[in-house]
């Protein structure tokens, strides 16, 4: 895959994940389990879920809960790879 095909297939991914007022602890199994189904998984942080952190920060530690890498933010949304 080239970067070009792997940039619009991030690009066009919906989003499987939702992370609510409940924080990360939540979705680290879910999360985990659609990276075993497929390479990335676009993920919304609703509002409830930031409190005062940054989209970025509460993807960076829900990637390293499940092993993963985030390859994204933007907004309040993160994808990430295994």
């Amino acid at each position: 895959m080239t970067e070009t095909e792997r940039r619009q297939r991030i690009h066009e991914l919906e989003v499987t994940l939702h992370v609510g007022k409940g924080g990360i602890d939540p979705v680290v199994d879910e999360l985990a389990d659609q990276l075993g189904e497929r390479q990335f998984v676009k993920a919304k942080f609703l509002r409830a879920a930031r409190g005062g952190t940054t989209t970025g920060e509460l993807a960076s530690e829900l990637a390293g809960r499940v092993d993963a890498e985030v390859v994204r933010t933007r907004g309040h949304t993160a994808v990430f790879e295994r």
